[in-house]
């Protein structure tokens, strides 16, 4: 394919006139410094770093979530002022609050399970053997995406009529055991359950590294103090190891929640909310992008955020006691 240059010329320019404004704002940042008096260089100095980056946080997040705001109280063609509507609708319909109890059961499972199954397995591989290679496993999942994730799992639960061959390796195990093959993500609520392996499948090798690495901060001597005086596994893993690695916990712990919260891939790729397994992010998407109802979408929206900002309010406090 050739390149025509006359047709990118206008846009070869423009590119050009761009790289020089950035070097000549950088270089005028430069010499405004250079001059400063010494007294107001420090603050100078930090005003103008600073400058781009608030800049560009309040394009890409302060403005957006303004107008989403506001889109919240409109109708779903953004034309007519509605009010409070668009939350009423949120609590009191029942596909809106089935969505809503979806994402409790997802806020309440997935954080307990991925830090469970993850201290689990930090405790058991800790100063084995094959320790590395333990942990280099089960944080394999971790490097696939959520789509792919969704399409992998989508395929272990495939479904096929009674008689067919089975391409689905948990239907396939079910009629080997002699029993009939299963929709399993055509059957609520357990369907929400078999979507939640998935996350918990991804995430707890993430909980696994950063548990495994509180736990070899405890204090050897803390250690051998609880087993010179008596104490057994159960009593060294309760009263020793997790008091010491409460912070890791809590980390894990938060960051599961929020970004539970924020789960849309999974859903969207192996159910598309269908099923009664809908969230508030798959929920917000069909309203503002499929159904054209973009006060809805907006509305959910914003609730995402306020449930999802007292979580790293309260982060951002453990961080500071932490300091």
């Amino acid at each position: 394919m050739d390149f025509d240059f006359a047709a990118e010329q206008p846009k070869l320019i423009q590119l050009g006139l761009g790289v020089v404004a950035f070097l000549a704002f950088v270089g005028l940042m430069l010499l405004v410094l250079d001059r400063a008096p010494m007294r107001q260089k420090a603050r100078l100095h930090a005003a103008i770093l600073l400058a781009p980056a608030v800049l560009l946080l309040s394009i890409g997040l302060l403005v957006p979530a303004i107008r989403t705001t506001l889109l919240s109280f409109m109708s779903g063609d953004s034309a007519t002022f509605v009010g409070l509507d668009n939350y009423g609708w949120m609590f009191t319909q029942p596909e809106a609050l089935l969505t809503l109890r979806n994402t409790l059961v997802w806020v309440v499972l997935v954080p307990l399970l991925v830090t469970s199954v993850g201290l689990l397995y930090a405790v058991l591989v800790d100063r084995t053997r094959f320790e590395a290679i333990a942990k280099s496993l089960v944080f394999l999942p971790m490097a696939i995406s959520f789509v792919g994730a969704g399409i992998i799992w989508k395929f272990v639960y495939a479904y096929r009529q009674s008689g067919e061959d089975q391409i689905g390796l948990l239907n396939q195990l079910v009629v080997w055991l002699g029993g009939e093959p299963v929709q399993w993500l055509q059957e609520p609520p357990l369907n929400t359950v078999f979507l939640i392996v998935v996350m918990v499948w991804i995430q707890a090798g993430f909980a696994t590294v950063v548990l495994s690495a509180a736990i070899k901060g405890i204090p050897q001597e803390i250690v051998e103090a609880a087993r010179l005086d008596g104490a057994g596994p159960m009593q060294m893993f309760f009263r020793v190891t997790l008091p010491a690695i409460r912070p890791a916990v809590v980390v894990v712990l938060v960051t599961q929640s929020i970004g539970t919260l924020k789960l849309f891939d999974i859903v969207r790729t192996m159910t598309g909310g269908q099923f009664d397994t809908s969230v508030i992010a798959v929920e917000m998407y069909n309203n503002a992008f499929r159904y054209g109802e973009t006060g809805k979408g907006a509305a959910l929206a914003v609730f995402l955020f306020v449930l999802v900002t007292p979580i790293i309010i309260y982060q951002i406090r453990n961080l500071r006691r932490a300091r």
